[in-house]
């Protein structure tokens, strides 16, 4: 079997078949032969030719290739759903002994780094509200009190007075599955949440309501009112990056482990349930370390 798909009579009649029974476009179609292109340069890097001898393990590899490149989940995938189709096609046709690409569905065994902020990156976020009025305060003292915790917006939002011990200086919040953790915070989250406590007392703030972090109305502030003022926050401290509601959790935890501190705590301190979820994390330091050595290392 020649070593460029594009040529090979079994993607003609691959390709032939969306064109003639699935009615694609002209542009839909050179997609798919790109993607199938793609594909078989990757094989002859490999010293594979033949399409017909593909295992899973070669699918699987293809897949961990684009992710060492950062590619984006969406351009992987939409390169996976072209081979699913291919490889589809040719096990329908009966050409395969077993169809190597059968069990992928998306990237679920390959997961992206999450995006983190650096030490200054997070400081300028902090520092980014206005805490002269009471809406700036009150972010101010959310951001601090998320990455001084690590806790889920949907935790920090549901928050209530009762939730917070300031002697201890620790936070009870309700994670996922309804399982209870206790938090520690430390010195500067401690005292914006005091400075907050006493604005909202001293100006008579709603101060039968149990929630804690509040609206101008004084009703509990909504998880997509915090994250627009988040990405407000984040205009204003320069950091045009694409970040996720989840990007001062990923931050704690990333901090954490660079300076020290062990895989377990964090986990418990995130509320993870598996530890799996939270190594990610030790996945980020390590690659943080490779892209320094690349970047200031004189044979990087």
């Amino acid at each position: 079997m020649s070593s460029d798909l594009k040529k090979d009579p079994l993607v003609d009649s691959f390709l032939s078949n969306l064109r003639l029974e699935k009615g694609l476009s002209e542009n839909t179609i050179k997609a798919y032969s790109n993607d199938c292109q793609a594909f078989s340069k990757w094989l002859s890097s490999k010293k594979k030719y033949e399409v017909l001898s593909v295992i899973e393990e070669d699918i699987e590899n293809y897949l961990k290739h684009f992710q060492k490149i950062n590619l984006s989940h969406t351009s992987i995938n939409r390169k996976l759903s072209s081979l699913k189709h291919f490889f589809n096609y040719l096990s329908k046709k009966k050409l395969l002994k077993s169809n190597p690409i059968i069990n992928f569905s998306g990237l679920k065994s390959i997961k992206a780094l999450p995006k983190s902020l650096s030490i200054i990156d997070v400081n300028n976020l902090i520092d980014a509200p206005d805490c002269s009025t009471f809406i700036g305060l009150r972010d101010r003292t959310m951001i601090e009190l998320m990455y001084a915790t690590g806790v889920r917006i949907s935790e920090l939002i549901n928050l209530q007075y009762s939730n917070i011990d300031l002697n201890r200086s620790l936070i009870k919040v309700m994670g996922k599955g309804g399982k209870e953790r206790m938090i520690p915070f430390g010195d500067d989250a401690l005292s914006w949440l005091i400075t907050y406590i006493e604005y909202r007392r001293e100006n008579n703030l709603s101060l039968n309501s149990r929630d804690f972090f509040i609206s101008q109305q004084g009703k509990q502030i909504t998880r997509q009112a915090f994250w627009h003022r988040i990405k407000i926050y984040l205009k204003a401290a320069g950091l045009s990056m694409d970040i996720s509601p989840h990007t001062l959790r990923h931050a704690f935890a990333t901090h954490l482990l660079n300076n020290g501190a062990d895989l377990r705590s964090v986990q418990m301190l995130l509320g993870h349930s598996d530890l799996s979820t939270t190594q990610i994390y030790t996945h980020i330091a390590k690659q943080r370390l490779s892209d320094m050595v690349k970047q200031h290392h004189p044979r990087g």
